[in-house]
């Protein structure tokens, strides 16, 4: 019985097949999600160094800015990354094995967290004016509010769309004399949290309006994160 001769596929051919089969494969991460045990492993080990090098790697993760003219300074903003996170949770826990990180990023979901960190300025302090009724009377201060950081408003996009946040909270933070002669608000820190399979693409921009002074954008190159 005679077969038919085998057809040879053309370059075309074969970039079609390969397109087809990544667009059924669906939209990819731009960094490692989720992560294997061995990943976790690294992340852990990477942790427990606590050293140069696990601080110059999550520099990566973080950029720091300078004080604006006005407004309070948005004095730097992380992105970090479900891997990130555990290199820090390693960090920061004694009598920590890497058996109880495996279980624990097995029962946790896997997640991004932007932290940004505020500073209060000369322009915009720990006191604020409360407008006179009439010219004639004095201005008059009061303290600022913990929750100040409320008024800051905080979008996290990818590709022209803004993200949702399935957690947003604030934490204010103060300085306090050694002497118990009380604490001074001096900024605050805000944390946000998106499931990690949100990120597709390659690079994602936060930005962050205060209620006064310049609004503060930066982007993270994704692929060049873990």
């Amino acid at each position: 019985m005679l077969r038919p001769p085998l057809r040879r596929l053309s370059f075309h051919h074969i970039v079609a097949a390969l397109l087809a089969l990544f667009l059924l494969a669906g939209p990819t991460l731009a960094f490692n999600v989720p992560l294997t045990d061995e990943s976790v492993r690294e992340a852990y080990f990477l942790g427990q160094r606590r050293d140069d090098s696990m601080a110059k790697y999550l520099a990566q993760y973080k950029k720091t800015l300078p004080v604006p003219k006005t407004g309070p300074q948005i004095a730097s903003i992380e992105f970090l990354t479900p891997f990130a996170q555990l290199v820090l949770r390693s960090s920061r826990r004694a009598n920590y094995s890497a058996q109880q990180a495996t279980q624990e990023h097995r029962r946790d979901k896997e997640t991004v967290a932007v932290n940004i960190q505020v500073q209060l300025t000369d322009s915009y302090g720990s006191f604020t004016s409360i407008q006179p009724a009439n010219s004639d009377s004095a201005t008059r201060y009061k303290l600022r509010p913990p929750d100040f950081w409320k008024d800051i408003n905080v979008a996290v996009e990818q590709n022209n769309q803004v993200l949702e946040a399935t957690d947003l909270s604030g934490e204010p933070t103060y300085i306090c004399a050694d002497d118990g002669g009380g604490c001074v608000l001096t900024g605050a820190t805000i944390r946000l949290e998106f499931p990690a399979e949100l990120f597709t693409s390659d690079s994602a921009d936060i930005h962050v309006s205060p209620p006064e002074g310049p609004e503060v954008t930066v982007t993270f190159n994704l692929t060049s994160l873990r």
